[in-house]
């Protein structure tokens, strides 16, 4: 623990360097709880950190990774032990505090979840931040009233993190999935996770985005944003809810009221960051159990090591991965 390898990325007024690096323990920030890391993931969040231009990291050098779980070897807070399986995603992790793409870390208590029953520290880091907000998705559309009976529901983006979990999620669940991509390469990848029909970018969104269109489905998973979402809105069955949790289509929705003022469509932003301990604990226990889609986790990963991050890194910010890559320390 004296000694132990970090992926580091430095920048100074005239260089930026993104390299793995030899670190120890008094490099790291203040925090309740030393984990040794067993597995973490990678994100679209991870990707911008990586480049000198991203706005993801606040100061340097630094250490990115918003995902980790691994194994509690010191603690100074009651809530865990020494041996504790632990999770730590979201919150500060891997924008202001050092982060999972480390073979040690130290966290604040109050950022992490026991691992629950019925899930392994590979299977955690499968799930990330985007099975996490996936899971979140789902929660929230059941909440507003979305049941098997209701309709299809779409998902968006559908071999990026979380559309490929979403949709395995909510085919474990027992809906008729509706999967949107552009790659048509990617069609037997989803139809194995569980989509029933598979659609395109341009199906979704169409020629021209009207303010009321054809009712297509009961819900959605939207990890883009963008005129996708805008799209969603008009072509929601009455009472309908979409999910959205990304903007990798962009930032502006051009929309109308009538979609929610005519056929009560249902908004639902999705904050994985600081979603409540409460409301965390609960998910990550649904995603042992209900959402847990078994045999489908091995589909959707693919395993590097810190010295093959760099090239994941650049693939995910040229949206050419797909389902979820973990790192392995």
């Amino acid at each position: 623990m004296d000694n132990f390898k970090a992926f580091m990325v430095n920048k100074t007024d005239d260089d930026f360097t993104a390299e793995v690096k030899t670190i120890g323990l008094d490099d790291l920030p203040a925090g309740d709880v030393v984990i040794k890391v067993a597995y973490s993931s990678v994100n679209f969040k991870d990707g911008l950190a990586s480049i000198p231009n991203g706005k993801i990291v606040r100061s340097y050098p630094f250490v990115p990774g918003i995902d980790l779980a691994g194994t509690v070897v010191r603690s100074d807070d009651s809530s865990f032990k020494e041996g504790d399986a632990v999770i730590a995603t979201s919150y500060e992790i891997g924008v202001s505090h050092y982060g999972g793409f480390s073979e040690f870390a130290r966290i604040p208590a109050k950022w992490i979840v026991p691992l629950p029953e019925g899930m392994n520290l590979r299977e955690a880091m499968v799930f990330g931040t985007a099975g996490f907000t996936a899971a979140l998705s789902v929660h929230r559309l059941e909440e507003n009233g979305l049941t098997q009976d209701k309709g299809k529901v779409l998902v968006t983006g559908a071999t990026g993190g979380v559309g490929s979990v979403a949709v395995a999620m909510l085919a474990k669940r027992g809906y008729h999935v509706v999967a949107s991509t552009g790659k048509a390469s990617e069609h037997e990848y989803l139809r194995k996770i569980g989509a029933e029909e598979i659609i395109s970018r341009e199906d979704v969104v169409g020629e021209k985005t009207k303010p009321l269109d054809q009712q297509l489905w009961a819900a959605a998973v939207d990890p883009v944003g963008g005129k996708t979402l805008s799209a969603i809105l008009s072509k929601l069955e009455y009472n309908g809810s979409v999910a959205v949790s990304g903007l990798t289509g962009g930032t502006d929705v051009p929309t109308t009221v009538f979609p929610f003022i005519l056929r009560g469509i249902n908004l639902l932003g999705i904050d994985s960051v600081y979603c409540p301990m409460e409301t965390r604990k609960l998910l990550w226990q649904r995603m042992a159990t209900d959402l847990k889609p078994e045999g489908l986790l091995e589909t959707i990963q693919n395993e590097v090591t810190l010295e093959e991050l760099p090239g994941v890194l650049a693939n995910i910010l040229k949206g050419e991965n797909r389902g979820r890559t973990i790192v392995k320390m």
